[in-house]
């Protein structure tokens, strides 16, 4: 539950995490992103949420879902302390292969630095249709504050954003199928009871007791999209896409530092408001998917309440591997802003 509005959701998936953070049942927690699910539940509760880039902290201990988009990351109440988890998080590490072998800048140090001269890029993509005018008043007032503080802000593009939600749920989805297919409960996890006849009976009931609706829905989705006939017409386009969105970053960010967008495009939902419409539900995370795809960093910040006290969050990207940028701005926004640092230093109940 939020415990801005226990009725509301506190975002997903590790909506716990960013839950226990907000309501001060612990200085800091780790999530695991692979859509936004770092930063949208650090945005849903009023906190401060950190996706790293691919490979700059080891995923060795997670549990795979999508491994091409996974990627643990901080949730904690201040930037500062993001920048302190991080830095614990990030060395190298030789059981996860995908985890870079790229030396950890001191976060900390790093996220005092100065942001005059910084450029911030707005993508036009980002504020359109489905995007709640208090949300966009926020983020346009976050970017005011930027500009105080000397840095300049721009309109870029991001050409093919419209087709990140679609790409993701075929990227993601068939590396889940895949991962997931040696989620049995044999060697490990949960075991359906109910004494089987076989084999194929234990693998069934085990995953047909121990995965929830949206898991299958997901499960089935990607082996559809890797089956005989059509890897062609979805997985292979589907990667396609990818590296467009790819290029689109890289085309962006040799023009300014840092790119900035809403963390969701509404307020916390109610509990189970948008269960039975997945769709709805997906495109929660239309404007953190792209990150996950292009494999690049983001942090989600508190930059205001609603007019019924419900956080919202500024998301701010960068090249690979420029966590330092992040946090150097973030850092500068949380101590310029008052809209900040009231939902940063104040508890729900307060």
């Amino acid at each position: 539950r939020n415990p801005w509005d226990t009725e509301r959701a506190p975002g997903g998936s590790s909506g716990g995490s960013a839950a226990a953070v907000a309501a001060g049942l612990a200085p800091w927690a780790l999530g695991s992103d692979t859509r936004g699910s770092v930063r949208q539940p650090a945005r849903f509760c009023g906190v401060v949420g950190v996706k790293p880039t691919y490979g700059r902290v080891s995923r060795w201990g997670l549990v795979a879902f999508a491994s091409s988009l996974d990627q643990i990351g901080p949730i904690t109440r201040t930037v500062a302390d993001a920048a302190l988890l991080l830095r614990i998080i990030a060395p190298p590490d030789k059981r996860d292969s995908t985890c870079a072998q790229e030396p950890v800048p001191d976060y900390p140090v790093e996220a005092q630095k100065p942001v005059e001269g910084l450029r911030i890029g707005v993508p036009k993509e980002y504020f359109g249709e489905g995007l709640e005018s208090v949300v966009e008043r926020s983020v346009r007032a976050a970017l005011k504050v930027f500009e105080g503080l000397g840095v300049e802000v721009v309109e870029v593009s991001l050409p093919h954003t419209e087709y990140a939600v679609a790409t993701y749920y075929i990227v993601a989805t068939a590396e889940a199928s895949s991962n997931l297919a040696r989620y049995d409960g044999v060697h490990y996890g949960y075991r359906s009871p109910k004494p089987p006849e076989d084999i194929v009976d234990m693998y069934s009931y085990t995953r047909a007791e121990g995965f929830g609706d949206e898991v299958k829905r997901r499960i089935m989705l990607g082996t559809y999209a890797l089956s005989s006939g059509y890897y062609d017409a979805y997985y292979l386009k589907a990667q396609k896409v990818r590296a467009l969105i790819k290029q689109d970053f890289d085309a962006v960010f040799e023009k300014v530092d840092a790119v900035a967008c809403p963390t969701s495009p509404t307020v916390p939902f109610k509990l189970g408001e948008r269960t039975d419409d997945p769709l709805s539900m997906y495109l929660s995370d239309v404007f953190t998917i792209s990150a996950n795809l292009a494999g690049i960093p983001g942090i989600s910040i508190p930059c205001g309440l609603s007019d019924g006290r419900l956080p919202i969050g500024l998301q701010l990207l960068a090249p690979p591997f420029a966590e330092p940028v992040l946090l150097r701005l973030s850092a500068a926004y949380e101590s310029a802003s008052e809209v900040g640092a009231l939902s940063l230093s104040r508890s729900p109940d307060e």
